[in-house]
């Protein structure tokens, strides 16, 4: 990260640091997609216990790697202040509570798994690879989340092109031993589904080993001196982090539960429903990484900006994030509108399923605006530190007004299964408009402090 003077030269720079994000994001996306589309190979039965685990775990993962989301702006001020000797601090605390969190995980699947999957009324071969394959998962989940940490600290220091580097390189190992483990070559095993649990944490190990080299070996990050100190852990550090992080990890979990909440709701439906309202929304799920990726972007810039106390910079950098995925959200729903039955040809040869995912795809147009909005206003705002209303807005927008008005025109109008995409959409709009007056409160208080 480096000051810049004109909007072009921020612009410039924005992308330089969202790019690198939003490949990382898809490669993220491209090992779920190998996991759910290489068990679908098996059987059904493995496709199926894989989607459920993966429904389940997902939310869980995102909701506490939210959390470790604070290390981002925290970098990013100590960056911008040139505060170099706190950072590798920070770091170091943020290891700390990512394994007591890693170890919270654990500990709670191995009380709670069970009683979940007996209660969702699953066939015994379906729950058994559901089962099976997040106890997979869990062998992976201490260095994913250390791994996680040392990706926010990358990224923070605007070094994106490196976590995109690891995230190609791992994402054919991951592949690799999907192919060994779920179909059994080369004298591995087969486990079906189940093999993508093990495979996953495998990549998770070789992502952390990465890591913990780069920023130990490379030139760029000597002056952080990071592991060369011990440092004991902090509760008043874990206290920042756990006060900037948890209302981002509980409006991340807000965000992606929600859909796995419709995602079960929907069960009520016939079969080709539930599979074209799957297909539709995995597709949706990739267009959300540009978005998505903008906003971590945002993060990086606004945080780096606002430690160094340039708040108009950070201001224009904002804006500049909203109108790049305004305009790339323009260019993506004409593309779903003239392209939806060719997308839809991606997921099935079934004519009936066919036809209703691309119905779910017109739908998936209007999310495209109201993400272009809320999701970079929501990084411009982690940026900012202020977090509470980000989360606020998330529990208001997706589960007091999306949830209740999908389930109503679901269950009582002639909607249908568009029912809860509609809800979805309304929320969405809904928690868009509420986030971008708050981000004009926001700097209009930067503003007056600057004055001051």
């Amino acid at each position: 990260m480096k000051e810049t003077m004109t909007r072009k030269e921020k612009t410039i720079q924005l992308l330089h640091i969202f790019l690198p994000v939003f490949i990382t994001q898809v490669g993220q996306y491209a090992m779920n997609f190998a996991d759910v589309t290489m068990s679908g190979h098996a059987s059904s039965s493995d496709l199926a216990g894989v989607a459920i685990g993966s429904n389940l775990w997902v939310p869980v993962f995102t909701g506490m790697s939210g959390i470790l989301l604070a290390l981002t702006p925290i970098v990013a001020h100590h960056l911008g202040a040139k505060r170099y000797e706190q950072i590798s601090q920070a770091v170091i605390q943020a290891i700390y509570l990512a394994i007591v969190i890693a170890l919270v995980i654990i500990a709670g699947g191995a009380v709670t798994l069970n009683p979940i999957l007996n209660g969702m009324d699953l066939e015994a071969k379906v729950q058994r690879i559901a089962h099976d394959y997040l106890i997979a998962l869990a062998f992976g989940m201490i260095p994913l989340f250390l791994y996680y940490v040392l990706r926010c600290f990358i990224d923070a220091l605007g070094q994106t092109k490196i976590t995109m580097w690891i995230t190609l390189t791992a994402l054919p190992i991951n592949i690799l031993f999907n192919y060994l483990l779920i179909y059994g070559k080369w004298g591995f095993p087969e486990l079906g589904g189940v093999g993508s649990g093990y495979a996953t944490a495998i990549t998770y190990w070789y992502s952390c080993f990465i890591a913990i080299i780069v920023v130990v070996r490379f030139r760029r990050f000597a002056r952080f001196k990071m592991f060369q100190r011990f440092y004991r852990p902090s509760f008043a550090a874990w206290k920042e982090l756990l006060k900037i992080g948890l209302p981002i990890g509980f409006a991340v979990f807000f965000e992606t539960s929600i859909f796995a909440a419709v995602t079960l709701l929907m069960s009520e439906f016939h079969t080709t429903t539930i599979a074209a309202h799957q297909s539709a929304m995995n597709f949706a799920s990739f267009l959300y990484m540009v978005p998505l990726s903008i906003s971590m972007a945002l993060t990086i810039a606004v945080g780096f900006e606002v430690g160094a106390k340039r708040y108009k910079d950070a201001k224009q950098y904002s804006f500049i994030g909203i109108g790049m995925a305004v305009s790339i959200a323009i260019v993506t729903s004409l593309l779903l509108y003239f392209f939806r039955g060719d997308i839809a040809k991606i997921y099935t040869d079934e004519q009936d399923v066919l036809s209703l995912t691309a119905q779910f795809l017109l739908y998936a147009m209007f999310f495209q605006f109201s993400d272009a909005v809320a999701a970079p206003i929501q990084g411009a705002l982690r940026g900012y530190k202020d977090v509470n209303a980000t989360f606020w807005a998330a529990f208001a927008s997706y589960w007091c007004i999306g949830l209740p008005f999908g389930y109503i025109l679901a269950n009582f109008t002639a909607f249908g299964a568009f029912g809860y995409w509609i809800g979805l959409i309304a929320g969405l709009a809904s928690g868009a408009v509420f986030l971008f007056f708050r981000l004009l409160y926001i700097q209009r208080r930067y503003r007056q402090v600057s004055v001051q």
